[in-house]
């Protein structure tokens, strides 16, 4: 087998992987599948974490998850997949790091690796083996890669800043001598 098609092979089966498993996260928030909370589950969460609008906020991590994820492992605008999801896991890794980096205690570990993996994919391409390949690499351009990547960064900015805002508004609300419930200790 050639080296190229060996690569090829190697991006296939990293895409279907990383691409199956964030199509899964996405599917638990949008449809409540494979134990998820749906929809509304999720935007109960969401508001919980600091994300809001609630709804909003899961579905957009949602379709970023399951949007993204699903282009990838289909190798269709893998920059805009790869971006997409990439941003998507930076608001699940900025809830996870308080808890330090290791996933066993609850850390940011395993949301920054697949936000990694994504946006690794979105940058070196799809290989032989997608469907951006099939279409002469329509939808994976130089330009799609930098729009992709500088909106999604934009957007991550955006969203965790308001949530930082909202989280400092809960904190000084509650003050120190309040419960999380609000009420006075």
């Amino acid at each position: 087998m050639p080296l190229t098609h060996r690569k090829d092979l190697g991006l296939l089966a990293l895409r279907l992987g990383a691409g199956g498993v964030l199509l899964a996260h996405g599917a638990q928030k949008l449809f409540g599948w494979f134990g998820g909370g749906g929809i509304e589950g999720t935007a109960r969460g969401m508001e919980h974490m600091g994300f809001t609008p609630g709804r909003e906020s899961a579905i957009a991590a949602g379709l970023g998850e399951a949007g993204g994820g699903a282009l990838l492992a289909l190798g269709l605008a893998t920059p805009v997949a790869g971006a997409a999801a990439a941003g998507a896991m930076a608001g699940a890794a900025a809830v996870h790091a308080p808890a330090g980096f290791f996933a066993q205690g609850g850390g940011l570990e395993y949301p920054a690796f697949l936000g990694f993996v994504a946006a690794c994919l979105g940058l070196s391409g799809p290989g032989r083996f997608s469907l951006d390949h099939a279409s002469r690499h329509r939808l994976d351009r130089p330009a799609t890669v930098v729009t992709a990547f500088a909106l999604s960064a934009a957007a991550a900015t955006v969203v965790l800043t308001r949530r930082n805002v909202t989280l400092a508004a809960a904190e000084e609300e509650s003050g120190p001598d309040r419960d999380s419930d609000g009420r006075t200790a």
